[in-house]
């Protein structure tokens, strides 16, 4: 569901999957308080600020490391890398404006209803409506019924970061097919942040050139970005990419964790249980979609 595909064609036995899974978990609590630290970061450059910070240095870093080749490719390819490109920097402009209203825990779970909807639907089993009720009662739970308790803006920026997030899914498995390495990854995180750059600009102006915002920007898109996209290409060398699937069903978790602890936002029980519900119905879904696949191998 959130993975791209594995090169990893064995289940690995339990010990030597502990390094990969180390490696996930690793990657997935630098997203998350990566998130955390861009919140304390808006009040000095703002929401469009972070996001413009973060993309910038990310593409820096990638572009450095991955020189991606620019000659040799069609129209096409560089079509679905300028896509995937705008698709990134819509996911991440909306999150971060989502987390700038409502807490990080929330606004995770609400996002990773996107991934969760492709995963249902892709796999057209009776299933899954099981997994999609799960999660619906998640979301009226973590609403409090009708949402009152969150920002309705910030639940709605959320939804659409959740949708873009299923877009990225799409646009990143076809930008893999057609550069290698992570080639195409690199050269659409600049797409991104040339996309970006002129919000930032006209959003936080020379905030962004300060010495103490530019260092935090680059902190929040080493942990937010870099890392755990380095992380995650070293563990699914090993690790099978539905394993890998099932435990970034995590996220949300761990966002409340990295909200409570760096930002001092509690969960109320009906939330956590709201959160409970949403990554039980990721994990459902990832299991229900991975036993088709198997069971379609076996009998071809």
């Amino acid at each position: 569901m959130f993975a791209p595909t594995s090169p990893a064609t064995s289940d690995p036995g339990r010990r030597g999957a502990l390094g990969p899974v180390g490696l996930v978990l690793a990657g997935g609590i630098s997203v998350q308080f990566g998130a955390a630290l861009a919140v304390t970061l808006m009040p000095r450059a703002g929401a469009l600020g972070v996001v413009t910070l973060r993309l910038l240095f990310a593409a820096l870093v990638l572009l450095v490391i991955c020189r991606p080749r620019l000659r040799g490719h069609s129209r096409a390819d560089w079509g679905t890398v300028v896509v995937f490109g705008i698709t990134m920097a819509a996911m991440n402009g909306l999150f971060y404006q989502a987390v700038d209203r409502i807490p990080l825990g929330a606004a995770v779970t609400l996002e990773v209803l996107g991934p969760l909807a492709l995963s249902v639907f892709a796999s057209r089993r009776a299933l899954n409506a099981i997994w999609a009720v799960l999660a619906l009662a998640g979301v009226f739970l973590l609403g409090g019924g009708d949402f009152g308790a969150l920002d309705a803006i910030g639940v709605a920026y959320a939804l659409a970061a959740g949708a873009m997030w299923a877009t990225y899914i799409l646009f990143s498995a076809r930008t893999g097919r057609r550069f290698p390495q992570a080639d195409g990854l690199a050269l659409a995180m600049g797409v991104a942040a040339l996309v970006f750059l002129p919000l930032g600009v006209i959003g936080s102006g020379a905030k962004l050139l300060e010495p103490t915002t530019l260092l935090l920007g680059a902190g929040v898109a080493v942990l937010s970005s870099v890392l755990p996209y380095t992380l995650e290409l070293l563990a699914l060398r090993r690790l099978p990419a539905s394993t890998f699937a099932v435990m970034m069903s995590l996220e949300p978790a761990i966002a409340a964790a990295a909200g409570f602890l760096i930002l001092h936002q509690a969960l109320s029980a009906t939330q956590a249980l709201a959160i409970a519900f949403v990554i039980a119905a990721s994990m459902g879904a990832v299991r229900t979609q991975v036993g088709r696949r198997a069971r379609e191998k076996s009998a071809a």
